[in-house]
């Protein structure tokens, strides 16, 4: 007799919760868990230095925009972030390997074996990231220079250094974490069409979350960034008690 659908159901979940999502229909030697892990290692890695490079440069910028306001660098820095969020990575990565790779002759345009073939493919990645955080940063960071606490802190006598660095930075994070939250785990599951253009090899788990639309590997890989969410959103509430002194957790 065939198993009822509720008890179908809860079994599922059963199996969803201990990271077992059933076995994969394209690809019949592998089950769901083996084709996101397998692929999973070389997109954080890409990801992960993607991102932390794009929140160092981008907020360094943001900051840079925002102490020069309406000035040259101001407009140049912002121009060029304009431009970095209207073109996607999909767009960028083969000029990257155009101009770098075949005209410049100075960087690998494909493969995995060694360092110098992740540059390309982390600039790609990383360089819309920038543009987004850059701007964040800047309506932030101006917004905060114009508060009470920042300008009480000048008529202390405390150096602009130590008021921007210690005081108005700090505060004007906020927005910043709150974007990359879910940025993090976007760019990490997203990296697989840049890693597909550069010919990064990651196992089987490429292909399946390129072509698959079939109802485990889809599901499999959607539960899986779901949780990616939950995870990092989880540490931006976190870090919000430290960015914050009015944000408290009792």
């Amino acid at each position: 007799m065939d198993e009822s659908l509720p008890r179908q159901y809860l079994r599922y979940i059963g199996k969803v919760v201990v990271g077992d999502f059933g076995p994969s229909f394209q690809y019949k030697d592998f089950t769901v868990t083996e084709l996101i892990w397998g692929g999973f290692p070389t997109s954080m890695t890409l990801g992960g230095i993607a991102i932390l490079l794009a929140t160092l440069i981008g907020i360094g910028l943001g900051v840079w925009a925002a102490l020069n306001q309406n000035s040259t660098t101001d407009y140049v820095v912002m121009a060029t972030a304009m431009t970095g969020i209207t073109v996607p990575n999909f767009v960028v990565a083969p000029m990257l390997t155009l101009i770098f790779g075949l005209w410049l002759a100075w960087l690998p345009v494909g493969g995995w074996a060694k360092p110098a073939n992740a540059v390309l493919p982390i600039i790609a990645l990383a360089l819309p990231q920038i543009a987004a955080i850059a701007r964040l940063t800047r309506g932030s960071m101006i917004e905060v220079m114009r508060s009470n606490y920042v300008r009480t802190a000048r008529a202390k006598g405390l150096p602009e250094r130590i008021t921007i660095l210690r005081h108005a930075v700090k505060a004007a994070l906020v927005p910043v974490v709150s974007y990359l939250g879910p940025a993090v785990a976007g760019i990490i599951t997203g990296s697989i069409i840049i890693e597909q253009i550069f010919s990064i090899p990651a196992s089987a788990a490429i292909s399946s979350r390129r072509r698959s639309t079939r109802l485990h590997a889809g599901d499999g890989v959607t539960i899986f960034y779901g949780v990616l969410i939950i995870l990092f959103n989880l540490a931006v509430d976190l870090l919000y008690g430290y960015l914050d002194p009015k944000v408290r957790y009792d």
